[in-house]
């Protein structure tokens, strides 16, 4: 089984693949790929707030968006380091619901794990939700990992 296992850069995106790790038998998963998208064109950076704060300050200092999203996928590949499946890493580019999608297809992939609300609610007003997206058209089950519910 190929599982692919997206990332915004958030730490609700590391806490959907420790979901995934969590539930799931690795003896029954061949490959995952962590994959992240990155937007040509946006307005904002792709924030990656799963690596450490000292590599986050390097990639900062001396590289773009396409490094911190390859510092996010690095991030996310570790957590699944020595747990069984052979990992691979993508950073794509383009609308982030269709590149997992096709990377889904590309990958024959027979899951995807997503985190929702990794990016606030102001992307899932101004801009759609890419969780809803991708669980709507994806061509394989789709796991949805909500945040945790905060404490009052």
């Amino acid at each position: 089984m190929h599982v692919i296992v997206t990332t915004d850069g958030s730490k609700q995106s590391l806490a959907a693949a420790r979901r995934l790790k969590a539930f799931a038998d690795p003896a029954k998963i061949s490959d995952i790929s962590v994959v992240a998208v990155i937007r040509p064109f946006a307005a904002v950076a792709f924030a990656d707030d799963v690596s450490e704060a000292e590599q986050r300050t390097a990639v900062a200092q001396e590289s773009g968006v396409r490094e911190a999203a390859q510092a996010a996928v690095a991030t996310l590949a570790l957590e699944f380091e020595g747990w069984g499946p052979v990992v691979h890493t993508r950073v794509r580019a383009g609308s982030p619901a269709k590149e997992i999608i096709k990377a889904a297809k590309q990958l024959d992939a027979e899951l995807i794990v997503i985190a929702s609300g990794g990016r606030g609610l102001s992307d899932v007003v101004l801009l759609g939700s890419t969780a809803q997206r991708v669980q709507q058209y994806a061509p394989c089950p789709v796991l949805v990992v909500r945040p945790s519910p905060r404490r009052r």
